[in-house]
């Protein structure tokens, strides 16, 4: 049964996964500019059309990523609510985190 919590921790990890390759970086890095076609995506990282769309499904997959038909071209733009996700997980990592002091068993 997924419940909320295994959703949310779902969502994250893929997340951080599609944010571990370089290429997928590298899209986002663009995309923080403006919402762009994939023709310009291929143009600017110099990638073949073909590993552009491998690296955009993660992206999309991981809900980083919107896309937009308009003709016969896509356009892609950040889904920043999605950052803010990721964010949010990681700020409470950092607030929430305990001194590391060792339990009793390991004394």
């Amino acid at each position: 049964m997924i419940t909320p919590t295994s959703t949310t921790s779902h969502l994250i990890a893929e997340g951080f996964h599609a944010l571990s390759d370089p290429i997928r970086i590298g899209v986002i890095e663009l995309l923080r500019q403006s919402e762009l076609c994939v023709c310009d995506l291929c143009d600017d990282l110099e990638i073949s059309q073909s590993k552009l769309s491998f690296h955009l499904n993660n992206l999309k997959e991981a809900n980083l990523v919107n896309a937009r038909q308009e003709g016969r071209w896509i356009y892609f733009s950040l889904n920043l609510s999605q950052f803010h996700v990721l964010e949010h997980y990681v700020a409470n990592l950092h607030r929430n985190s305990v001194s590391s002091t060792p339990h009793s068993c390991c004394e």
